[in-house]
């Protein structure tokens, strides 16, 4: 019975993006922990500014852009990430980002580790972020 009170906790959402079952004509939905890396991927895609009634959230990924990519960039990076994320995922705690350069070219990796807070257990997620447009 507990077990299930802690997973109402990680919620059920839309999927992302947002697609229709073709069983049901319904939209996808997500649940718990496919939720929670959705909800990170949305956070990490969308920058500051875009949402109008929300103009506060998301993640200042895209003004790294244009940036040189060195050791101070990248740095900063991971804690523009985990700051979102803090901020943004209150279903997470222990963050932990790193930011390295990619396997393809003008591409880089981010690492997330984080442990969610209902179950205890712990997740890694890989996302590329992509430093020229048409990539995705």
């Amino acid at each position: 019975m507990e077990e299930k009170g802690k997973k109402d906790f990680l919620g059920t959402g839309f999927h992302f993006p947002i697609e229709i079952d073709e069983t049901t004509g319904r939209f996808k939905m997500s649940r718990e922990d496919e939720n929670i890396k959705e909800s990170i991927r949305l956070i990490l895609m969308t920058g500051r500014g875009e949402r109008v009634m929300r103009p506060e959230f998301g993640c200042g990924l895209k003004q790294f852009v244009y940036e040189t990519m060195d050791y101070g960039t990248l740095v900063r990076m991971e804690q523009e990430i985990k700051e979102a994320l803090t901020l943004w995922e209150p279903r997470i705690e222990e963050i932990e980002v790193s930011v390295a350069p990619g396997e393809e070219q003008n591409a880089l990796m981010i690492h997330i580790s984080y442990r969610v807070r209902a179950t205890n257990n712990p997740y890694n997620y890989v996302f590329p972020f992509y430093l020229q447009e048409g990539f995705e």
